[in-house]
């Protein structure tokens, strides 16, 4: 499921995010990639411990876990701390597919990377290229999104970020493990949660309403794995 989520982040916290990102020190992105990621990965990141970084991060997640559309779409079981980077002046991040397992630094935690999201903190007119590609069956998926919006998509996907040619492009990405492993369940539950909040606010109480909800809860205590 491929789920642009508007304004996660309020204007005052976007505010706040290219502040310190704009003052931030930038090291090579290849800190955090994997063998063949790194071959691939041409930017810079925040390093995990700078102050900024566990700012935004903690805002990130805080914002995360009072959206609706992504604890509905995501079933959040963990979130793995955000991490920020920068691409400007050609460089670039080819074609690759996120680690399966991500190590939180500094904690025996282990997240699985179901699935993967990218924040941006620069407007599309702020720089040219540097687009999300999401590679597919059905074609590919370029997303560049206003400041503060957020792309929610399969972390098993092949995908690569274009060369951005003007301007530079600044974002949070991140990895969150779901309660229900299955993409394909995920997306069942998504939509049943859509159906009875659409019944919900036309017929409040009613045994549809009743039902759906039970149905809803009942698939989820099957497959979710907590």
């Amino acid at each position: 499921m491929l789920l642009p989520i508007p304004d996660v982040l309020t204007r005052a916290q976007v505010s706040r995010a290219r502040e310190l990102l704009g003052a931030a020190e930038w090291v090579d992105g290849r800190v955090t990639a994997g063998h063949q990621s790194a071959l691939a990965k041409r930017n810079r990141q925040l390093r995990e411990d700078d102050p900024a970084a566990r700012e935004l991060g903690e805002t990130i997640v805080a914002a995360l876990g009072t959206n609706p559309l992504f604890l509905a779409a995501a079933l959040p079981a963990r979130v793995f701390p955000p991490l920020f980077n920068r691409y400007e002046g050609g460089e670039s991040f080819g074609t690759h597919i996120d680690n399966a397992v991500r190590q939180v630094t500094g904690t025996p935690h282990r997240v699985r990377t179901d699935l993967s999201a990218t924040i941006f903190f620069s407007d599309p007119d702020e720089y040219e290229g540097g687009e999300l590609v999401i590679e597919g069956f059905s074609g590919d998926h370029r997303i560049k999104l206003p400041t503060g919006h957020m792309i929610l998509y399969p972390a098993g996907s092949r995908h690569h970020v274009r060369p951005v040619t003007r301007g530079a492009r600044l974002a949070s990405f991140f990895w969150i493990q779901s309660m229900v492993r299955d993409e394909d369940r995920r997306r069942i539950l998504f939509d049943l949660d859509l159906a009875t909040q659409e019944v919900n606010r036309e017929r409040a109480g009613s045994a549809g309403a009743v039902a759906l909800i039970g149905v809803y809860h009942n698939l989820l205590r099957i497959w979710a794995d907590v």
